[in-house]
């Protein structure tokens, strides 16, 4: 398949790991995802990580098929949707009794990394270290220290963004942040189209209140 093929190409190329999702336009069944995540992993001989995105992909990895999948060779990890009710700690103790202790879990859904790291999860999956990696990894630092108080304070100056994200999608917002780093002058690919002047506005206006946080404290986002 593709995906094998693309596997042995990353791992040649020099890659250290592999992300996976299910993509399929016919719905898939567990059986028929395990074998193929199996047949990936075995191929590239990379750490992989499950990539659980039902929003795109419209399927859902069950606890049982991630137990399973953990238990192949070179299957170390898994990016999970944030949960529906919020509660990371109870969905981290299932996740970690049916996988093992050297299995990693992390989430997606920026808005989510502050509570998800100071659950307990392994990683954070970010969009925003992308282009502002030195105060995502302040709040992940300070997460994983377990200063809840700094965690809130850092995700507060981050929630103008986060609000952001959800109301466009963290894709278009992003590109809007790249132009105000001076990184490029682009649109998105179409279809997707580049947001309207008063959103980019507010994305500035998000950006500014970012920045004279972490400017306070010394650690300007750029």
């Amino acid at each position: 398949s593709d995906a094998v093929d693309l596997a042995r190409d990353a791992k040649a190329a020099g890659a250290d790991g592999l992300l996976l999702a299910p993509v399929s336009y016919t719905p898939l069944f567990d059986d028929e995802v395990f074998e193929h995540f199996a047949a990936v992993a075995d191929a590239g001989q990379l750490p992989l990580c499950i990539y659980n995105n039902p929003g795109t992909t419209r399927f859902t990895f069950s606890l049982d098929l991630i137990s399973r999948l953990s238990k192949v060779a070179n299957i170390e990890a898994v990016k999970m949707p944030l949960p529906s009710g919020g509660d990371f700690a109870s969905e981290l103790a299932s996740l970690r009794s049916a996988t093992g202790p050297a299995f990693k879990i992390g989430y997606s859904g920026d808005w989510g990394g502050a509570p998800a790291l100071l659950a307990g999860s392994d990683a954070w999956y970010s969009v925003v270290a992308g282009l502002l990696p030195s105060p995502a990894l302040a709040l992940t630092r300070a997460a994983q220290a377990g200063d809840a108080a700094t965690v809130e304070r850092f995700d507060a100056a981050f929630g103008p963004l986060w609000a952001l994200f959800k109301e466009f999608g963290s894709f278009r917002v992003m590109y809007v942040v790249a132009r105000l780093l001076n990184l490029c002058d682009v649109d998105p690919p179409r279809p997707v189209l580049a947001l309207k002047d008063q959103a980019r506005q507010r994305v500035a206006a998000a950006f500014s209140h970012l920045d004279a946080v972490f400017s306070a404290g010394c650690m300007r986002p750029r």
